[in-house]
This record gives structure tokens, sequence and C-alpha cells, in this order.
């Protein structure tokens, strides 16, 4: 099986300060990885390391996808933003369209079809600024979902959302995998990872662990994933409650 990314010596950070250390490995064309470690570990740095909007530090990434779907921490998106769930959907489709580019009919039947993939048929002309939590992840769902990409990265895609819609989101991830496409997810609930997962890469700015799962969430690499003296903070809990702060750990820890 070919790499859809490689990574090599890789050293990632904010004004020349380390946030992702010596990172050096591979994700297959069509796995399913989850990335974990502890808020501050690096874990959205790699992820916007991979996307090419920011510049190693050291090292490289060849990234044999030009397409990529990315999928922000919930807290980077502006709810109060006048748009509706169309328009935001539909940003998925500017590569194809240009910005000021106009949907044809077979745009609006994707985007209709995706609505219905995310259980948010007949929610085209709602204002984003009335979606819950969990609507608003279905919706930015179905945004990947149009943008057909061989590669999906998703930040914190569970962030508080309720049980049932993780269940349906879960299966269209499991589903794009199926399909051929490299996921990568940034997560933080171990029993969801085991179960759903087959790869990890556990890391505390330094890589812990990168394997099967079942080999790398062993007590022994959790244990020295909390330990690592380079990690932002070796006591801070690895469910983060509050829906991008690691974001802000990473840029702050230097």
């Amino acid at each position: 099986m070919s790499d859809a990314i490689r990574l090599s010596d890789l050293t990632l950070g904010y004004d020349g300060h380390p946030a992702v250390h010596h990172l050096e490995g591979a994700f297959e064309t069509g796995s399913l990885t989850a990335i974990v470690g502890p808020n501050g570990s690096g874990k959205s740095t790699l992820l916007k390391g991979i996307m090419g909007t920011l510049t190693p530090l050291g090292g490289s990434i060849v990234r044999e996808a030009t397409e990529v779907a990315y999928l922000p921490q919930s807290a980077e998106i502006d709810k109060g933003f006048p748009a509706t769930v169309a328009e935001l959907i539909g940003l998925g489709l500017w590569k194809r369209r240009g910005l000021f580019g106009g949907l044809s009919a077979a745009d609006r039947e994707q985007l209709a079809a995706a609505l219905g993939a995310v259980g948010l048929a007949g929610f085209a002309g709602r204002p984003i600024d009335t979606l819950s939590g969990g609507q608003m992840q279905r919706a930015l769902f179905a945004r990947v979902l149009v943008q057909d990409a061989p590669l999906v990265l998703l930040d914190e895609p569970f962030s508080a959302i309720d049980e049932r819609t993780v269940a349906d989101l879960v299966v269209l991830i499991e589903r794009w995998q199926r399909e051929g496409r490299t996921v990568i997810a940034v997560l933080h609930d171990f029993e969801l990872v085991r179960r759903h997962f087959p790869r990890t890469l556990l890391m505390a700015r330094e890589p812990i662990g990168w394997g099967p799962t079942g080999s790398v969430l062993t007590p022994a690499n959790l244990q020295r994933a909390r330990a690592m003296p380079e990690a932002w903070d070796e006591h801070a809990p690895w469910h983060d409650e509050h829906a991008g702060h690691e974001h802000a750990h990473e840029e702050h820890a230097h």
C-alpha cells in the first residue's frame, strides 16, 4: 500500500518554537488513524502542517493528495456569521466554482444529498446561528462530503455533541475509509478510538507510539505520554471539556 503522507524528521512550531518534535512515519493511503495525546501535545499543530498552512521548522512533509478536506475545531467557526446551512456547505465547492461562482443544478443536488446523508434534510435555508452544536457539526461534515477529497482531516470532530450525533458521524467516517480515502482525526475518547480507529498516533510533542491501536494505547505508553516533560501540562485532563482550548495551549506553551 502506498503512503498518502510521509513525515521525515518533522518539527513544527510557532515563531520558531517547536510544538512537534522529530516525527517520523507515514499515513498509508486508505488508512483510518486517530491522533491522541495530552492537551498541548501538538495534535492540531500536526494537522495544520499536513494541510500546508504551517511551514515545518525542520524535516519535511510529503503529501500524495493535492485535495484535502478539513474540519476545524468548533471554536474556530463563527456561528454568528449571517449565512445559511446551504451557504456554509457550499463553501466546500469553492475550489471547483471559485469564491464567487454560482452553483449549478448538479451542485444543488449534491448539497441536498450531503444534507440527507448527515441527517439535515430540509435544513438548507436555516441560518447557521439557529443550529444546535450537534446540528452544526453535522453541517460541517456535510461540507466535508461535498469536497469529495481523498484526504480528510478532522480536528476534534466530536467535541461537545450528543452520543447519537457521534454515532451517526462515525458511520460517515467509516464509509470514507471504505471508499479508499485517508482519514486522520484528532480525538480524546480512547474507547471510541479503540472501537472504530484501526491505527493511532500517540503524541506528547514527540511521538510515543504509532501503529495498530491496540499496541499503541497501552498503559505504559499512556503513562509515558503523561510524564513527558515537554508536554504543556502533564496534569492536564486528557478530555478537554472546552472545545478549542487545545490550540490555544499549543500556541501559548512557548
